[in-house]
């Protein structure tokens, strides 16, 4: 992993001249092929950020977790979801005193969208399902995932997740949102029942991998609702694109189900 900097998160971006984070399988053998798909929290209770990625083993992917406080200096946990599992990201907070981490296991054919509780965040358990992929012809039918971590908002957890529809020509990953109870974050209040965003741009259609957005984080401006989202644009290059969490919190109730 790499860090660039950017005084207001959308242009003059300077970055490390150094990778930040490497894959060290010398000490962590889950990370022989490669870490990738950071999802960044800050934590206030450890006044950490909590770097939650996905390490490749010969088996596949699982999920790895990392704690610092200036991207330099790191603590790893190792893996702490065994393959294959991945899209996952730690809430900032206890919930009813419990660490909480939303993943995707796969369970062949389809994959869903989990939710685990820790103590300590090394052991965890009392898994739970939090958003099932669809069946048929829907946009995420079959296989739907975590985006950037979830958004906390005065009316739940604001999710943005991924879907990926299986076409003739390819995969189609596209954005939906899901509303989440702030207390029991595994209820949902609220699905979309179309997507919100969707492989549109050139850069965002054709490249290595076709036809894919997929964002792993996002900076919040001053006030709380406009937000800036980085995604990856069809696995080539890094793009952003600028909302409101008000008007995406509109749009859910007006599409959601």
């Amino acid at each position: 992993f790499c860090v660039a900097r950017s005084a207001n998160g959308v242009d003059n971006w300077q970055i490390d001249p150094q990778p930040t984070l490497l894959a060290d399988p010398k000490h962590f053998p889950e990370e022989l092929w490669g870490i990738e798909d950071p999802r960044i929290t800050y934590v206030p209770e450890m006044s950490k950020y909590a770097i939650v990625y996905t390490a490749y083993t010969r088996d596949g992917p699982g999920v790895a977790l990392a704690f610092t406080e200036d991207f330099s200096h790191f603590e790893r946990y190792g893996f702490i979801m065994s393959p294959e599992d991945k899209d996952a990201a730690l809430l900032p907070h206890r919930i009813n005193g419990l660490w909480a981490l939303i993943h995707r296991p796969v369970s062949a054919p389809r994959a869903h969208m989990w939710i685990s509780y820790s103590p300590d965040l090394r052991h965890w358990g009392d898994h739970k399902l939090m958003l099932v992929a669809r069946r048929g012809a829907w946009w995420d039918a079959n296989k739907i995932g975590l985006s950037p971590p979830p958004i906390l908002t005065p009316e739940g957890w604001l999710v943005i997740y991924h879907g990926v529809r299986q076409t003739a020509s390819g995969s189609i990953y596209r954005l939906g949102l899901a509303l989440f109870d702030l207390d029991t974050p595994e209820r949902c209040l609220r699905r979309s029942n179309e997507w919100f965003f969707a492989p549109q741009e050139l850069y965002e259609r054709a490249g290595d991998v076709g036809n894919v957005v997929f964002p792993c984080g996002y900076t919040m401006e001053p006030g709380g609702d406009i937000i800036h989202m980085y995604y990856g644009a069809a696995d080539t290059s890094i793009a952003l694109a600028t909302g409101s969490v008000s008007k995406m919190l509109e749009w859910l109730e007006q599409h959601g189900e």
